[in-house]
């Protein structure tokens, strides 16, 4: 149920800031949709709708970094629900109206900029890392190109990212590989 409230959180969400910002180029709307569908955002908006209080786990459990979003995951996973149980024109105005127009500020997630790729280098330099990132490919056209990023930790490919810009792709890649160790914002 994850996956599939992941899936169609992601394509609400794309086709909502489509419409509500039609004249924004495609970077804007990719990183406006990443912070909103982010499992941080689905983590605060599970807790805002005290799904949070449904949610049962081992607390004993000695890999607690399997928890980390476990409400987040829950949050998908109700909306993977919602989705099987009335479709998806319903579980889209669900979305809207009771998830995003009611819990997010939109204007205060579009203000805030987390700088992943920082986040990452003041994290490596804390724990003696050498943290590089290396271009993988560039295609398109001058208008339209796309890039792929990798992320090496101490030559260790961490992560992987991709943008219509190469500080897109890095900030994307970088965001993965906060993610992956657990890097707080």
């Amino acid at each position: 149920m994850e996956y599939l409230g992941d899936a169609v959180l992601g394509m609400v969400v794309a086709e909502y800031l489509f419409k509500r910002f039609p004249y924004k180029n495609e970077g804007f709307l990719t990183e406006i949709r990443s912070r909103l569908v982010s499992r941080e955002s689905m983590d605060k908006l599970c807790k805002k709708v005290k799904l949070n209080d449904l949610v049962e786990y081992d607390s004993k459990n000695r890999n607690m970094s399997s928890f980390r979003y476990i409400y987040g995951d829950a949050m998908e996973a109700f909306i993977g629900a919602v989705y099987m149980d009335v479709g998806f024109k319903k579980c889209q105005q669900f979305i809207i109206d009771k998830l995003l127009h009611t819990h997010i500020d939109l204007e205060t997630v579009i203000e805030t900029d987390t700088n992943y790729k920082s986040k990452l280098i003041e994290w490596s330099q804390k724990n003696n890392k050498f943290v590089r990132f290396e271009t993988l490919e560039e295609k398109g056209s001058a208008h339209q190109k796309q890039f792929k990023v990798q992320v090496l930790i101490d030559d260790e490919i961490v992560s992987k990212g991709a943008g219509f810009s190469k500080k897109t792709a890095e900030q994307d890649a970088a965001r993965r590989a906060c993610e992956l160790l657990e890097i707080q914002q």
